[in-house]
């Protein structure tokens, strides 16, 4: 008599679903998502080919003119560049700071939201299937987080790290912005996936896993983790808008990037000075960059959500 047991047939996981036929249909049938993603995919483009796209190096002083500071956009004269978007105070192009600026916001929260991912889903993944202390500890790490506002935590980290390195924080702001970004995001996948692992651990497919002797890790890395990752894929592309949000406040606030490479929030800071005298594109042409990336990414997490939910199609 054979007693094997053979793990029971599961649904196909998030993962799946995402790469499936049905999830591009949907994207094709809904004008937002393509809107959104032709809006976020131009952004992307031009921040990830800056040096490139863009029509000047504003961060490079041989070329700035003071004679061209502070101009107004579609201003043109014999002889010299045209300035689409007008000039800063300093003749810098305002066009190409918006790439160059995006292409550092971009950076920085795509990588506070990837070393937010990899920690939270990594926690969330151990407490939602070890459960007992390890899920009490974890869980009241997390309520302890959630007390505190990102943008408080951010700050209290930045302030440690010019603190620690006075002389090094310019060569270290990136490092310690993005892990500034991460520690205050982690929270919500590590919930997320600890509620989710909870469920998924008590079906079939997992008990018949563990009754052929597979090692519990191979259990939360291979069956359970594909299956969770729905709503982390959801709340990531969210979260990017977020993290690039919670960067352009703390460079407003000038403790984000350095000034050597202004991000969006650092050019949005320089042109609210020159606000009230005139010069308003200084500061709305960033704002609004700032607010088409934001936009364009959530518009397509709220899509997502609904493509990856097999209750809405």
């Amino acid at each position: 008599m054979n007693t094997s047991a053979t793990p029971a047939p599961k649904a196909p996981s998030a993962l799946q679903r995402f790469f499936d036929g049905d999830v591009w249909h949907s994207f094709k049938t809904s004008p937002v998502a393509m809107l959104a993603a032709a809006i976020a995919f131009v952004c992307v483009f031009c921040a990830a080919f800056a040096p490139w796209v863009a029509p000047h190096n504003p961060f490079d002083l041989a070329s700035l003119n003071l004679a061209d500071a502070r101009l107004p956009p579609a201003w043109a004269a014999e002889g010299r560049m045209r300035y689409p978007l007008g000039t800063d105070d300093q003749g810098r192009d305002i066009l190409s700071a918006l790439f160059y600026g995006a292409r550092i916001s971009l950076a920085v929260g795509l990588a506070s939201v990837l070393l937010s991912v990899v920690a939270g889903v990594a926690l969330g993944l151990l407490a939602g299937f070890a459960g007992g202390k390890i899920d009490a500890f974890i869980m009241r790490v997390c309520d302890v987080m959630l007390s505190f506002p990102s943008i408080l935590i951010a700050l209290l980290i930045d302030g440690v790290g010019r603190a620690m390195f006075p002389n090094a924080h310019d060569t270290l702001a990136f490092g310690v912005l993005i892990f500034a970004i991460a520690l205050s995001g982690w929270v919500q996948y590590a919930r997320t996936v600890r509620g989710s692992t909870m469920v998924e651990r008590h079906k079939e497919y997992v008990q018949a896993a563990r009754v052929i002797g597979v090692a519990p890790w191979r259990i939360m890395f291979r069956h359970v983790l594909p299956n969770v990752m729905g709503p982390v894929l959801v709340l990531a592309t969210i979260q990017v808008a977020a993290a690039i949000l919670t960067e352009a406040t703390l460079s407003f606030l000038g403790v984000g990037v350095p000034p050597t490479s202004p991000s969006l929030g650092t050019l949005i800071r320089i042109g609210n000075d020159f606000l009230f005298s005139g010069e308003w594109w200084i500061t709305i042409f960033p704002g609004v960059m700032l607010v088409l990336i934001a936009l364009s990414v959530n518009l397509l997490g709220d899509w997502l959500r609904d493509a990856l939910n097999p209750r809405l199609r």
